[in-house]
């Protein structure tokens, strides 16, 4: 199983929020490159970037700072945040990212994230699935839709996704455990038993992940708990 850092940025600084609140905000570090550069010490591989303002905004905003990590790490970077458009597509691939997530674009312009999937292929196309009480939510998770997860999962699955990071928002940065039963249901429900989920929110501690690699997660995403001291980056270089 992929472990994958979470780099979450407001106004340029390194940031975890708790349940998705704007309003509950703490700066861990005011240079994200700093924090990327850490990680890549310790032999991580991969970072999930997150552009907090852009996934507020109606566009990315937050693109230097993933030129900025793309240019001076060899970490693969998914970036995620205010990809609202094919010029943010444009933006995004051509700042270095390796692969993007789009979430509040697949509720929202379906037509619009089904030709990146054309285009671009599932294995650079990651589908951003984020639930509260089994809605998706969109926009920074302000807003919530009426789309159920599974189907919202499965259309997608048709159209050629590859990749699905799946965040139960009610567990984010509350360091209580993942939603194991969730990602139990997404395997065994979805249309494509090959599908690579990506777990995301509440993971703990280091048993966590096994647990997560237990039930067959692809990847595990990891913030606050590497910030607050939770996992350490040590425990994560002996899992390599």
């Amino acid at each position: 199983m992929r472990i994958i850092p979470a780099i979450d940025v407001i106004n340029g600084k390194t940031v975890r929020l708790t349940k998705g609140n704007y309003n509950i905000k703490t700066i861990y570090n005011e240079s994200p490159l700093e924090v990327a550069k850490q990680y890549e010490d310790y032999g991580i591989k991969y970072l999930h970037l997150v552009d907090l303002d852009g996934a507020k905004s109606k566009q990315i905003v937050n693109y230097k700072i993933l030129e900025q990590i793309a240019t001076k790490t060899k970490l693969n970077v998914d970036f995620g945040g205010g990809l609202k458009s094919n010029n943010d597509l444009r933006i995004a691939f051509n700042s270095g990212a390796k692969q993007v997530t789009g979430g509040s674009i697949a509720v929202k312009h379906p037509d619009i994230f089904s030709s990146w999937l054309k285009r671009y292929g599932g294995h650079k196309i990651i589908l951003g699935a984020d639930i509260r009480d089994k809605k998706i939510a969109i926009n920074g998770w302000q807003e919530q839709s009426n789309l159920e997860l599974i189907p919202f999962i499965n259309n997608y699955i048709k159209k050629g996704v590859e990749y699905v990071i799946c965040t139960d928002i009610n567990k984010d940065g509350m360091l209580q455990g993942p939603s194991l039963s969730l990602y139990k249901n997404v395997i065994s429900k979805c249309s494509n038993t090959s599908i690579k989920l990506i777990a995301s929110g509440g993971i703990s501690n280091i048993e966590d992940l096994y647990k997560l690699k237990n039930i067959g997660c692809e990847g595990a995403i990891i913030g606050k708990a590497l910030y607050e001291n939770k996992i350490t980056l040590k425990q994560l270089e002996k899992l390599y």
